[in-house]
């Protein structure tokens, strides 16, 4: 009987070493004073000192936001994409001015209900979002489609609602949106 406990114990941890390195591959041993010590690498882990309730509060509305922007700016993103690479076949600046018209009504029709169903900070996070995943702030992008002249309208017109096209995605300043992206899995 004490064999079989003996080869119990012994036998289980030796299992579990072993699943363990299958699983991750990042397990290793390292020798310290005479002893074999298992060294394993894990995933970073964010500490923060408590928080109080308004900024519970606060980070659980920019999750929300963050969640329900998202799939618009990594629609965005690839629409820009596939425009740039058929703007690029095209030859005259008349066809190009054609096919920026169409693009764009074919957005506004497959998507400006739901946007217009978002909250000032929504549009916000929308924008940073969009420099984020396009690397273009949304004033160069309308800039760059729609001209100079429409892109200060709405300029003007955001700013009455406190928004600013120019405004950038800083993953420095903006960590708590690269968190949410990372913890969420939004990639």
């Amino acid at each position: 009987m004490k064999r079989i406990l003996l080869f119990l114990l012994l036998a289980f941890p030796v299992v579990g070493i072993v699943k363990a390195q299958s699983d991750t591959g990042r397990v290793r041993w390292v020798v310290i004073d005479g002893d074999t010590v298992e060294v394993v690498a894990i995933d970073p882990v964010e500490i923060s000192a408590g928080m109080d309730e308004e900024k519970i509060k606060k980070y659980k509305r920019l999750k929300r936001d963050v969640r329900t922007v998202i799939p618009y700016a990594k629609l965005a993103a690839y629409k820009m994409r596939v425009m740039e690479d058929n703007l690029a076949m095209k030859k005259s600046k008349k066809e190009k001015k054609k096919y920026v018209k169409q693009c764009e009504e074919s957005i506004k029709s497959l998507f400006m209900e739901q946007l217009k169903k978002l909250t000032i900070d929504q549009g916000k996070v929308l924008m940073k979002l969009i420099h984020r995943e396009t690397g273009k702030t949304t004033w160069q992008i309308m800039k760059n489609y729609r001209g100079s002249a429409e892109t200060i309208f709405w300029q003007a017109f955001g700013s009455v609602y406190g928004h600013d096209m120019k405004v950038e995605y800083d993953p420095v300043m903006d960590y708590e949106i690269e968190n949410i992206i990372r913890v969420e899995k939004l990639e």
